[in-house]
């Protein structure tokens, strides 16, 4: 049993002092991926102009980006009022979510109830946000879509903040904010 003790303690004994080489580094597997070659973003590169950071190939289009076809105009905005129609259906319809949304991004100027009251309006940051209800004021839901992905007059667009299926949510809590006011 002795002798197998100090067996296995020579043993152990060897492979630590066999693993330690200083004289020379140890061998790295793909070295490329522990010392790669770092470019600056606007420093020279390989590319034919010379820099790093170079723009998407022309008429590419973001993965998960739909495209929207009417244009921002006067015109389109017409266009989106007569024929743009939800593309949800009443299961797919969620106004609690449509409410979040409604609260984070139109809430502030617009009102928790479409009353064109939000907190900036009582500040007075903003003026002139009408109601939902307004009698010279006719939304639908291609009108409201249109806004959101465009923006109208002081309001800007929040087609970066919100999604597709987000906005047609948001369409769908607006008009039934715009039912509760007609009440």
């Amino acid at each position: 049993m002795k002798s197998l003790i100090k067996i296995l303690a020579i043993a152990v004994v060897l492979v630590v002092v066999s693993c330690n080489k200083s004289s020379a580094p140890n061998y790295q597997f793909m070295p490329n991926m522990y010392e790669s070659a770092g470019y600056e973003t606007y420093g020279e590169a390989a590319f034919r102009d010379g820099v790093e950071a170079q723009l998407p190939a022309e008429s590419s289009i973001p993965r998960g980006f739909v495209p929207f076809d009417i244009e921002n105009s006067t015109e389109g905005y017409a266009l989106a009022k007569e024929t743009l129609k939800s593309p949800l259906d009443s299961t797919q319809v969620d106004l609690e979510r449509g409410k979040q949304l409604y609260d984070i991004y139109c809430g502030i100027c617009h009102g928790n109830k479409g009353d064109g009251q939000g907190n900036l309006v009582k500040r007075e940051k903003i003026l002139g946000i009408p109601s939902y209800d307004d009698a010279g004021r006719a939304i639908n839901e291609g009108s409201i879509y249109h806004v959101i992905y465009y923006g109208k007059n002081a309001m800007g667009s929040y087609a970066n903040q919100l999604n597709e299926e987000e906005r047609w949510q948001v369409v769908s809590y607006v008009l039934q904010l715009k039912a509760d006011l007609e009440k």
